[in-house]
């Protein structure tokens, strides 16, 4: 089929590309010249394990190409997906005005055969109906140029116009994940009314509903399913919402365990097995960040308010969150005393491992609340540390390596949990620092290596 992914972000880029190699002829618009120069070029802008091997491929068979012409885009796609940014508002509600152009761009530019238009950008609910509305109003913006400028009458104006479906595809990938998520999804949610629009969305995802491509085949097939264009929208809000609410809940548990002597590794544990919590997202820890978790809660938490509800869970879960990022510097006055003049290096900086993303991650609360303290405070991860990022980053001197990092420092703090910090020569680290103290943030770390290491180690509810 033939495709068009307008926005490159971690979502429209991982989608075109992944289309692209299931077979799908896809053309990846964004308004970015330099971003399209260096995605032809077959370089990825972002970091995303993967990513960078499917792009060549895909480009190389000619199945994936990149361009700023969005009318081109539109004219190439039966399928348009708009995968452009929808950043949190200071009100918390999402900021959909490039959305809007885009529709607007779509409707001014379709021409021809019937298209359904995807919206997979995360939009606050009710924006199907929404769309439709912005893409109907471009059209009747060209059909206005063509009738003024006298090239056709107002009746092949109309008849010009390509008939056109929308349809709500949240998007459930995880950063560092997302290629094999795209591939391997526990679902894929089609939100629309119109059977001709759903059976497309079949007959495009069918490679991997299937199991044909970088999955196992002995799995079922990927459930599909099929709502109206709000459910959609609202299912997407309502998984990250309770996935940030059961990470701020067993935050809250290890700050109890913290006070009576219990391990909250264990507790999360035993709670795990039962088969009506799981294990998943119950490590305890600095909180939750990201581009996803802090802006959907909060649309949500918008969205309740426009209609007349308070969300006292959803605000109860943003506000524990915010006091958890604080939880480290507590225990690093437990542990110091007087912040002031001490040197704190921070193993990782990203709000979770593979990725270079820093939107919204705790490090850099942290980095904040120590520079406010009179700490000096130093970090280093292993993709920020390697990169221009972290000429962008204030308040924190981003090392190169390691040993640079621990050199005079009176504590680490174990930020993020990237694989290689489980197999650092602690010994060699803790020989290094002035204070041989580790705060695992995210109770990653071996506790017992670490002590014999010479560490003082301290744990999240441990």
């Amino acid at each position: 089929m033939r495709v068009c992914v307008i926005g490159t972000g971690y979502v429209g880029l991982v989608t075109g590309a992944c289309l692209a190699h299931i077979g799908h002829h896809v053309i990846c618009v964004d308004n970015n010249e330099e971003k399209v120069k260096l995605m032809k070029s077959g370089q990825s802008p972002i970091f995303e394990p993967g990513l960078s091997e499917i792009m060549q491929s895909a480009s190389t068979s000619g199945l994936l190409e990149f361009t700023t012409d969005l009318g081109a885009g539109v004219a190439h796609g039966e399928v348009l997906f708009i995968a452009v940014g929808t950043p949190p508002l200071p009100t918390g509600e999402s900021d959909t005005r490039y959305v809007e152009a885009v529709a607007r761009g779509i409707g001014e530019n379709l021409d021809g055969g019937y298209k359904v238009i995807v919206n997979k950008s995360t939009v606050p609910i009710g924006s199907g109906d929404w769309v439709r509305m912005i893409v109907q109003s471009g059209i009747v913006e060209r059909q206005k140029t063509l009738v003024g400028a006298g090239n056709v009458s107002p009746e092949t104006a109309l008849e010009q116009v390509a008939g056109f479906d929308v349809v709500s595809n949240p998007e459930f990938l995880r950063e560092g994940s997302a290629v094999y998520d795209t591939f391997n999804p526990d679902r894929i949610v089609l939100g629309s009314n119109n059977p001709k629009a759903i059976a497309i969305m079949q007959e495009l995802y069918a490679p991997i509903v299937e199991r044909k491509v970088k999955s196992d085949r002995s799995m079922p097939p990927v459930p599909v399913l099929v709502t109206d264009l709000s459910s959609a929208e609202m299912i997407k809000y309502a998984a990250n919402a309770f996935l940030a609410t059961k990470i701020s809940f067993i935050n809250e548990v290890a700050n109890i365990c913290d006070r009576v002597g219990a391990d909250v590794t264990q507790v999360a544990q035993g709670i795990g097995l039962d088969s009506r919590i799981g294990n998943k997202f119950l490590q305890a820890g600095i909180g939750w960040g990201g581009s996803c978790f802090p802006k959907d809660v909060s649309a949500l938490i918008h969205t309740a308010d426009d209609y007349g509800y308070e969300a006292h869970l959803l605000k109860a879960s943003v506000s524990v969150n915010q006091r958890q990022r604080l939880i480290v510097v507590e225990k690093l006055q437990q542990v110091l005393k007087i912040l002031k003049g001490k040197t704190v290096g921070l193993l990782g900086l990203t709000f979770k491992p593979d990725t270079d993303d820093m939107r919204d991650a705790p490090a850099l609360n942290l980095i904040e609340h120590l520079n406010r303290l009179g700490a000096k405070v130093k970090a280093y991860d292993p993709i920020v540390s390697q990169s221009g990022l972290r000429d962008g980053i204030a308040g924190v001197l981003v090392e190169t390596d390691l040993e640079r990092l621990a050199d005079g420092c009176d504590a680490l703090v174990l930020v993020t949990d990237w694989q290689q910090f489980r197999t650092l020569d602690y010994q060699r680290v803790a020989s290094l620092m002035h204070n041989p103290v580790l705060v695992d943030a995210r109770n990653f770390l071996d506790r017992e290596a670490l002590i014999e290491a010479g560490f003082r180690y301290v744990g999240v509810g441990r």
